[in-house]
C-alpha cells in the first residue's frame, strides 16, 4: 500500500482508483489490529522477560573529560547526621566547544648596530596566501568543513556553500582558493595509492553546483574511488579520492583509473564502456558487479508477487549475505573455503 502511495513508477503495484480517505482508512485499521495483537500477546505473558538494553559504547579515551557532581538536597529530618555515599550513577555525553577565533600578530623587529651600516630583520615567515589574512589553520579549517564534512551534508541534501563562493571578498576578509591548489599534490598522491590497491570501488552522485555569474544552479557529478582490505583480511588503511566533474561520461573515469590493473567494482553505469573503450590503457583492468544492484531489481519482481524465480533468487542471496557476515574480515583462503562449504550443503 506504502509502495502504491509514494513508490515511483517501477515500485507501483498497480493499486488505481484509490482516494486517499481509502488509503489512511487501511492504515487505521492494520495499526489497530497490530494494537489489538500486541494486548492479547501481554495478557497471555505479562511477566515475559524483556531484552536486556544493548550497553552503550564508551568515548574515546583521549578526549577531556569534565565532570560535574549533582549533589541531593538534605532532607529536613536528616539535617546534623552523617551522610554515608553508598554508590552513584554515571552518565556521559558529548560536548563540543565552538571554534574560537583570534588574530595572530606577527612583529619583526629592525635592529641597527653603532658604527655598522645596515638594517637587520627577520625574514617573513612563508605563507600559502603571500600577504593575505588568513592562517594555515583556518584555511585547514575551511577545507575540512567543505570537503570532509560535506559529504554528511549531500547524504541529507543540505549542500554546503560552493568552494568558488569562498574565494569571494567579505567584509571580515579574502579567502583566497590557492589552498586548492596547495592541496592538489595530496589529492593526486591519494588517488595514485588507491590505483596501486588490487581492488578498487567506484561510484558516482550528482551535485547541485550554484554556477558563478548565473545564478543557477546546474548539475555536477562526483566521483569516488575508494580501497578498503580490512574486509578481506588485508592491513592497508582504507582510503578514498574524489574528483569532480560537470559530466558523467565514461571519459571521465577513463582519465580517474588510467593505468589501473586490478578489479574494479562498480554499478555498471559507464564503466561498461570504460572496459570496450579503454583496451589500450587498461587492458588488465577487471570490472566487478555489485551485488547490491542486482539485488535490487529481483526484490522490486519478489515484493510484486511476479515472479516465482525472483523470489527464489533473492532468497538464495539470502543466504550468500549470512555467509559473507560470517566470514567478513578472514583471509582469501578461509573466506573461499567457507563459501565452498556453504555451496556443498545446500547442493
Amino acid at each position: 500500500m506504502e509502495r502504491s502511495r509514494y513508490g515511483t513508477s517501477s515500485e507501483r503495484l498497480g493499486i488505481s482508483g484509490l482516494t486517499d480517505e481509502q488509503c489512511a482508512f487501511v492504515f487505521e485499521e492494520a495499526e489497530s489490529g497490530v494494537g489489538d495483537a500486541v494486548a492479547d500477546l501481554e495478557a497471555v505473558a505479562p511477566d515475559r522477560a524483556k531484552r536486556a538494553p544493548r550497553p552503550r559504547k564508551g568515548f574515546a579515551a583521549h578526549l577531556e573529560r569534565v565532570e560535574q557532581i549533582i549533589e541531593p538536597e538534605v532532607p529536613e529530618d536528616c539535617e546534623g547526621l552523617d551522610r554515608l555515599l553508598i554508590g552513584e550513577d554515571v552518565s556521559e555525553r558529548l560536548d563540543v566547544t565552538p571554534a574560537k577565533f583570534r588574530v595572530i600578530v606577527t612583529r619583526r623587529p629592525k635592529y641597527a648596530y653603532r658604527n655598522h651600516d645596515g638594517v637587520f630583520q627577520a625574514p617573513a615567515p612563508a605563507h600559502i596566501i603571500e600577504s593575505g589574512i588568513p592562517t594555515e589553520r583556518l584555511l585547514a579549517q575551511v577545507a575540512v568543513s567543505k570537503f570532509a564534512r560535506g559529504a554528511a551534508a549531500l547524504s541529507t541534501g543540505n549542500h554546503l556553500c560552493p568552494r568558488w563562493r569562498r574565494t569571494q571578498p567579505r567584509a571580515d576578509g579574502p579567502m583566497d582558493g590557492k589552498i586548492g591548489f596547495e592541496l592538489r599534490p595530496l589529492a593526486d598522491y591519494l588517488l595514485e595509492r588507491i590505483r596501486q590497491a588490487e581492488r578498487v570501488f567506484a561510484g558516482e552522485t550528482s551535485l547541485p553546483t550554484l554556477a558563478p555569474g548565473r545564478g543557477k544552479v546546474r548539475k555536477a557529478w562526483l566521483w569516488a574511488y575508494a580501497r578498503d582490505d580490512q574486509p578481506f583480511g588485508g592491513t592497508a588503511p582504507p582510503m578514498v579520492a574524489y574528483r569532480f566533474e560537470d559530466s558523467r561520461g565514461s571519459e571521465c573515469v577513463a582519465r580517474h583509473v588510467a593505468g589501473f590493473t586490478g578489479i574494479l567494482q562498480v554499478d555498471g553505469y559507464a564503466y561498461t564502456k570504460l572496459a570496450k573503450a579503454s583496451a589500450g590503457t587498461n587492458d588488465a583492468m577487471t570490472l566487478a558487479g555489485c551485488w547490491a544492484h542486482l539485488r535490487r531489481r529481483f526484490y522490486e519482481l519478489h515484493i510484486s508477487g511476479a515472479s516465482r524465480l525472483a523470489s527464489q533468487t533473492v532468497t538464495t542471496m539470502a543466504g550468500l549475505w549470512k555467509v559473507e557476515d560470517e566470514i567478513r574480515g578472514h583471509y582469501p583462503m578461509a573466506r573461499m573455503a567457507a563459501r565452498q562449504d556453504a555451496y556443498f550443503r545446500r547442493s
